[in-house]
């Protein structure tokens, strides 16, 4: 017999075999870490044994410990990903997760900067030019922190057709996007001060290390809390960028190729945000 928590182990060594993002291993490890635990307090340490009654009252407990109805979804696409996984070995029959429903819960609409917010960042940013180039290059391409960070000082063509080169990070797509005046010009003011070291990262700290994702973040929401802007992210500058180029006409297959998304319809949900969206097809990006 299989265990439940030998049956975990290989479930993450499987996740970790395929490639996926280190954020999801994480996430799915935690959870069924969790369901296992609850399931060896039941005396159900065999996967065979465990029946949908048995996975519903985990889920039950987690509600009656205060998860949102959107972190008890997430721990049940967890439990249902792990049973096919059991189920594909034949380490079990039957799909006990099978008849799992998720909780139903809205998805809060993406926090989208007003023009006064953004250029009020960019005006508490001004005088740091290292992060005034990070703002702007997050603003005019959308990309994310995870894939700012990573970005090394050749991804960036600033002469003749300005283009950034968006390396892949984690599960996230690669792909090149052109740069805007006001990025070039931020980027090549900072170039100018960047500390010489042999780190090929194009931000890096005073000593000339990789500047950290967790770095990035707490001056970002430094500077939100000077430009007075409340409950907004750094990912909402990524929600801003979207949302600013379907509103003026931008195609969405052409957003949603540049912005990484996996599936047009992430793109296409932005739409119902957006109150006056331009009909018009145009190639060229606006600047925000």
């Amino acid at each position: 017999m299989v265990s439940l928590r030998d049956a975990h182990q290989q479930f993450i060594d499987h996740l970790k075999g395929k490639s996926r993002a280190s954020a999801t291993i994480l996430a799915y490890g935690k959870d069924i870490d969790q369901l296992v635990a609850h399931l060896e307090s039941a005396d159900k340490q065999d996967p065979a044994l465990v029946e949908t009654a048995d996975l519903q009252l985990f889920m039950d407990n987690l509600a009656k410990e205060n998860y949102t109805p959107k972190s008890i979804s997430r721990k049940t696409n967890s439990t249902k990903t792990f049973f096919k996984f059991l189920k594909t070995l034949n380490i079990i029959t039957n799909d006990p997760a099978g008849g799992l429903e998720h909780p139903k819960f809205e998805n809060k609409p993406p926090r989208i900067l007003s023009k006064l917010e953004y250029r009020a960042l960019r005006d508490a940013a001004r005088a740091d030019v290292r992060m005034i180039a990070v703002i702007e290059l997050l603003l005019q391409t959308g990309i994310r922190i995870g894939e700012l960070a990573k970005l090394r000082v050749e991804d960036l063509i600033l002469t003749d057709s300005p283009t950034l080169h968006v390396p892949p990070f984690e599960d996230t797509r690669e792909r090149t996007m052109p740069l805007n005046k006001p990025a070039v010009e931020v980027v090549a003011k900072y170039l100018e001060v960047r500390p010489k070291t042999p780190s090929h990262s194009l931000f890096v700290t005073k000593t000339g290390r990789p500047l950290l994702i967790r770095n990035i973040r707490t001056a970002i929401d430094r500077y939100f809390r000077i430009a007075g802007i409340k409950g907004a992210k750094v990912n909402d500058m990524r929600h801003t960028w979207v949302a600013h180029q379907l509103s003026s006409g931008v195609p969405m297959t052409m957003v949603s190729k540049l912005a990484g998304h996996k599936r047009l319809s992430t793109t296409e949900r932005y739409l119902q945000f957006i109150q006056n969206h331009n009909g018009e097809s145009k190639v060229k990006l606006e600047e925000l």
